[in-house]
């Protein structure tokens, strides 16, 4: 019996919240490790960033391959969850567009390296795609949808046309250290902009 007058099973969802917020942790961490250094960095650099043992990451992630999911599946609903969030905190839903498309750029370089570390898993890697459309084209369209109705952008921009076209730029990143797809990102978003957009 409690003495502490705790009720019985707070301790228990104490401790897994503790587990859930540690593991967050630990996906920030090798998240921006990835888009640093690629999906191939040292675990020991991923731990250090997270600020935890070796054993830990693999405790929670036995293979690389698992670890890169995780990040993947995490980092996708960071960007969901962005979505609206940015449009409730900004003044303008073109700003917000603009800042979701920064984290979404960075979802994208770890992305790029998903196929490698999933090896021969197709079926897995087409199963975490279309987790991906289902969860991040409506946050774009919302977002595309209010720049519209403010009279930002010109209306119409379809969100999947909208991600594919910043992925295709993202693309030669990790082979050529020169070239910096923000910049392109950047006219791409400026072209949304109407003739009267301010």
């Amino acid at each position: 019996m409690p003495t502490t007058g705790e009720p019985r099973g707070a301790s228990a969802r104490s401790k897994r919240a503790d587990a859930v917020r540690n593991q967050q942790t630990l996906l920030d961490a090798a998240a921006e490790v990835f888009v640093t250094s690629g999906v191939d960095a040292p675990i020991r650099e991923i731990a250090a960033r997270a600020g935890v043992g070796m054993g830990t990451i693999y405790r929670h992630f036995p293979t690389r391959a698992d670890l890169v999911v995780a990040v993947y599946r995490h980092q996708v609903e960071a960007c969901a969850e962005a979505g609206p969030r940015l449009l409730a905190s900004d003044d303008s839903p073109l700003a917000a567009l603009r800042q979701w498309v920064d984290l979404f750029v960075d979802f994208l370089v770890t992305k790029h390296g998903l196929a490698n570390a999933l090896q021969s898993d197709g079926s897995g890697f087409d199963a975490l795609h279309a987790y991906f459309l289902d969860r991040l084209v409506p946050a774009c369209t919302q977002l595309l949808d209010a720049a519209a109705d403010a009279g930002e952008i010109r209306p119409g921009t379809q969100a999947y046309e909208l991600m594919r076209g910043i992925g295709n730029l993202c693309i030669g990143h990790d082979s050529d250290p020169r070239y910096d797809p923000r910049r392109l990102i950047e006219l791409l978003l400026q072209g949304l902009r109407g003739p009267q957009s301010p």
